[in-house]
């Protein structure tokens, strides 16, 4: 199932606090989100997910792990998509462990 242009809008609405530096990229019915040019993570079947990088599993008790699509690595499912200061909080604090995009060859 991909995911709806509805809920992208939502979570980039939920993502304003951060500025422009949100941008995202339409990947086979899903979208690939990213910070200051890093990839952080996607919406997959209408879920956020978010790399799970020791900053951003340092916000949850009990971390959810699921994997995007099958055969991909599990990343960090949040549910908590209505509270947009934490969803910043989140992609803020694990930006520094993102790593940085490769170049092209």
């Amino acid at each position: 199932m991909a995911s709806s242009q509805e809920y992208l809008d939502f979570i980039l609405k939920q993502l304003e606090g951060l500025g422009q530096e949100i941008s995202f990229r339409k990947m086979m019915g899903e979208y690939l989100l990213y910070y200051r040019g890093r990839l952080f993570g996607g919406i997959y079947d209408n879920r956020l997910m978010v790399k799970p990088v020791q900053p951003a599993l340092d916000f949850f008790e009990n971390p959810i792990y699921e994997s995007p699509y099958p055969g991909a690595k599990p990343m960090l499912h949040i549910k908590e998509v209505e509270d947009a200061a934490f969803l910043c909080n989140l992609i803020e604090a694990a930006y520094p462990a993102l790593p940085t995009a490769k170049k092209k060859k």
